[in-house]
């Protein structure tokens, strides 16, 4: 049995290393802000489009991979055994879902010099109101997904400072570390911290993994205990027909959805060319074997050692704020750090790597927030007579006033995030025809796009809520083991692909 979950007994030494690391982000925006060449979109939000392979690779990477790697993807492994392996499929998939758009969308924005992604909606479709109604559906899952880090990024510098440091000050104090680097340096700022943070991330990792086999056990032995006990055998067995419909609706919800984040699309403008992407990516290809196996690895090892842990943290009154499974990462550093010296700075490393996990996904997420308001809102409907020079000053300030109602809410929010905001990806993959088949489908035309769109809201959002708001007495959310977004989108899809069949009835008229 596990040890009783308590604070992590972090000393004045962790809280050293972790300033450092801070104070280590500011000087990077500060050098950062002396190598911006102009003052122009370009520079400022992609880095001047010269990113190399280390930084565009580091940078992918650490924006791809989040605190909700430890502290979700283990806890859901811990809740479904190696069933949740599938994660390592979805997070696969965003690769080869970008190799489906990237390179051809790599030479049309160098070509006509795209800052967001709704730059190339404006410029395939021409059309304003596709462009802000994407543009509006990406906004909204970024300001969902920074949300969700910067309450995972107070309630880890809480447990790093074991309560000393309460919550809101962690999320201002680190949120404004973020803002002035960012504000600082651009992309080029969050590029080059994200290169350290992406580091520290695999390093994090690599020990993880060193821990959980020298602290927990081995898998095969693991495996064992789950199948011998009646409880815990379902953890063990090959999903059945429902579950693996589920699977393929994951893959696609999170592979096609992933990949068109603004903040990803952004990176594929900054590669310096087309080769140095493709290397990047074919590396990206593998990375999930570092980080997403791993913590799959955690939760089933988790899994055997505590079989119950609903009853360890509702015994010990521990985690009440969070699901009991999701604090399986926790106990794991809590059993390293009680055993040796060494174990205790192996922690400190590890829970370094998890706050950079976390600030390399929200100062990305915020970046594109600034730039996609700036850029297609502001300055193409508000002042479009702007130049350069102010529409990067006006990113400058909306980064700083955006952050006040997401910081706010952050803070004040007591409930579960990812039922507040659940719909992220099953929203925003109504952008998916938009993006794949408007690179490489000319016949599909704005009026369709917007109607698929429509109706792929429509449908997603009326399933999800049939049985919340009374509808129905069966909850909707998922059908045959598929996602609501994922039927959205199939109707979405279904409803561009008519376009294709015009030219032939307009010929034969």
């Amino acid at each position: 049995m596990m040890p009783e979950t308590e604070a992590l007994p972090f000393g004045p030494g962790a809280l050293v290393v972790v300033g450092f690391y801070i104070a280590s982000l500011l000087a990077i925006g500060g050098y950062a802000y002396t190598k911006r060449k102009d003052e122009s979109l370009g520079d400022f939000f992609l880095a001047g489009r010269s990113m190399g392979f280390i930084v565009l690779l580091l940078t992918l990477y650490a924006t791809q991979y989040s605190g909700n790697t430890f502290l979700g993807f283990s806890g859901a492994a811990y809740r479904e055994g190696l069933g949740f392996i599938l994660s390592i499929h979805f997070m696969t998939a965003i690769v080869v879902a970008y190799l489906l758009f990237a390179p051809k969308l790599y030479r049309i924005s160098r070509e006509h010099q795209f800052i967001t992604p709704g730059d190339f909606i404006y410029h395939r479709f021409q059309s304003r109101f596709l462009c802000i109604l994407v543009t509006l559906l990406m906004v909204y899952a970024l300001c969902n997904f920074t949300l969700a880090q910067m309450k995972t990024l107070g309630t880890a510098f809480e447990g790093i400072s074991q309560g000393r440091i309460p919550l809101w000050v962690g999320v201002i104090s680190l949120t404004g570390v973020m803002l002035i680097y960012e504000s600082l340096g651009g992309m080029r700022s969050v590029a080059w911290t994200d290169a350290v943070q992406g580091g520290i991330l695999l390093l994090g990792f690599g020990i993880l993994l060193y821990l959980a086999l020298t602290e927990i056990g081995s898998l095969p032995v693991a495996i064992s205990k789950l199948a011998a006990n009646p409880d815990t055998v379902h953890k063990v067995k090959p999903p059945d027909a429902e579950g693996v419909r589920r699977w393929i609706s994951f893959i696609l919800m999170v592979g096609l959805g992933a990949a068109i984040y603004p903040q990803a699309i952004q990176r594929i403008y900054a590669a310096r060319n087309v080769k140095v992407l493709k290397r990047s990516l074919a590396v990206m290809a593998f990375l999930p074997l570092t980080t997403t196996l791993i913590a799959v690895m955690i939760g089933v090892l988790m899994a055997a050692q505590v079989p119950d842990l609903n009853a360890l943290v509702q015994a010990t009154g521990a985690g009440q704020t969070v699901a009991p499974s999701e604090t399986v990462f926790t106990l794991l550093c809590l059993k390293v750090m009680q055993g040796s010296e060494l174990g205790y700075w192996l922690v400190v490393v590890l829970f370094a790597a998890l706050l950079a996990a976390v600030m390399s996904t929200a100062d990305s997420a915020l970046l594109s927030i600034s730039s996609m308001v700036t850029k297609d809102i502001y300055g193409r409907f508000l002042c479009p007579e702007a130049d350069q020079a102010k529409l990067t000053r006006v990113g400058r300030w909306a980064t700083w006033v955006l952050m006040v109602p997401i910081v706010w809410i952050a803070i004040t929010y007591e409930g579960n995030l990812i039922d507040l905001l659940k719909l992220k990806f099953e929203l925003l993959i109504q952008c998916v025809p938009a993006i794949y088949l408007g690179i490489h489908c000319r016949w599909l035309t704005a009026r369709t796009v917007i109607v698929g769109i429509f109706m792929g809201l429509l449908v997603t959002l009326g399933l999800t809520w049939s049985g919340t708001l009374g509808f129905s007495e069966i909850n909707y959310s998922k059908i045959w083991g598929f996602h609501s977004g994922v039927i959205g989108l199939t109707v979405n899809s279904l409803i561009c692909l008519t376009d294709y069949f015009r030219p032939f009835r307009n010929t034969s008229a």
